[in-house]
């Protein structure tokens, strides 16, 4: 395990096709997971690391680094993913092999209903839910251009198709994923690099359960399952599928 801290804070068809290099497999392609250490994402972590993936992972706090076991093929960077140039460190990580990108930086927040939240808390979820996704994406898509291929993976929820009172602020930069996805769909495609999301529903991590220790924890999705889809998506065998939003909701 390798652990890096900077020492310094058109229409389709429009475009002529470029012949496509020699692909990347197994050990040899790299992938970046954002949020690659929290109660999903070392899940998503581990189960690439098993497929052969060299996984890239920033991280922000030392420890965090508990939550994930050290493996060769691991390499975790200190990065602030709000900053532009730290995102694209963390890419520049990943090297000419970089595959995937797998988005997991989020959060919730529930502050009442409309008329009892703040813009600021509102736009405040805005920012959390869509600007590390951005601008990894931006970052890393020039590397899946240049490559010919690629996968990009964005977590959304349930509650984007299906809310409930009290959270506008994250059902709607979750809902803001989904176009988000679209939009790289149409985008790139035709250039290789596919782009999917995942909806979960409640997730079984420890986090949760404390949070609502009296729901039926076996209906949850386990993070474990997730991962599953997750390795998938960025895998060659899911290259028919592009612009999917995934529901992965367990028995909840």
């Amino acid at each position: 395990m390798k652990v890096a801290r900077p020492a310094d804070g058109s229409p389709a068809g429009a475009r002529p096709r470029r012949a496509r290099p020699s692909k990347v497999r197994g050990v040899n392609a790299s992938v970046v997971v954002s949020g690659g250490t929290g109660g999903l994402g070392s899940a998503v972590t581990a189960n690439l690391l098993a497929a052969g993936w060299h996984v890239v992972v920033p991280y922000v706090e030392e420890r965090e680094l508990e939550r994930v076991k050290p493996h060769p093929q691991l390499e975790l960077i200190a990065a602030d993913l709000f900053d532009p140039a730290a995102a694209a460190t963390v890419v520049a990580a990943a090297g000419e092999r970089l595959r995937a990108l797998v988005n997991l930086v989020g959060g919730f927040a529930s502050r009442g209903r409309v008329h009892e939240t703040d813009i600021d808390e509102f736009e405040r979820q805005f920012r959390l839910n869509l600007r590390p996704t951005y601008l990894l994406c931006h970052a890393a898509l020039p590397a899946m251009l240049a490559a010919g291929e690629g996968a990009i993976v964005c977590v959304s929820t349930r509650a984007a198709l299906r809310p409930f009172p009290g959270a506008a602020g994250y059902i709607s930069s979750k809902a803001a994923v989904l176009a988000f996805v679209d939009a790289l769909a149409v985008e790139y495609t035709g250039d290789g690099v596919r782009a999917n999301a995942i909806l979960p529903s409640v997730i079984d991590t420890p986090a949760n359960r404390a949070s609502q220790p009296d729901a039926d924890h076996s209906r949850w999705v386990k993070p474990e399952q997730i991962a599953e889809v997750i390795r998938f998506l960025c895998a060659e065998e899911s290259a028919a599928i592009s612009g999917a939003h995934i529901p992965v909701y367990g028995r909840a």
